[in-house]
């Protein structure tokens, strides 16, 4: 991934532990892959938010999500998650696709949104940090 694509995929198969009583992937397992798609999509972009914590005290919590459900995935189903970051300067906004490995359907289309916030006072900011933010790709 290049800096300039701002965006990743990662590959899946649906567990037994993530089906719900209608043997398809319970609803709210979607969050958890599009958790793990933004996290490499961070990494690759070569912002780790833990060290942010650390050394500036700035945590960047979800304050919003969205799923829209297209295709269910079933037991076994390999599937594609990619997150695209979107925005970075005043929020980070990244979408979600899930797609089937095997014929590109897609299942599910997502986003999150999430705000610096400066610890200890907890003061939403107003902006992504600088320093943040110029990693991410937007100057």
């Amino acid at each position: 991934m290049s800096k300039s694509e701002k965006s990743c995929q990662l590959n899946f198969s649906v567990p037994f532990h993530d089906l719900d009583p209608l043997q398809v992937m319970w609803h709210g397992n979607y969050l958890k892959y599009f958790d793990m798609t933004r996290s490499d999509l961070f990494n690759n972009l070569g912002v780790d938010l833990y060290r942010v914590y650390e050394d500036a005290k700035y945590i960047f919590p979800i304050t919003k999500t969205y799923t829209k459900h297209i295709f269910p995935l079933r037991f076994r189903d390999e599937f594609t998650c990619k997150a695209t970051l979107i925005e970075a300067h005043y929020k980070i906004l990244i979408h979600f696709e899930i797609r089937l490995v095997q014929n590109n359907t897609l299942c599910a289309r997502g986003k999150s949104e999430q705000v610096a916030v400066k610890l200890p006072e907890m003061e939403i900011m107003l902006r992504i940090p600088d320093d943040v933010r110029k990693a991410l790709g937007f100057e």
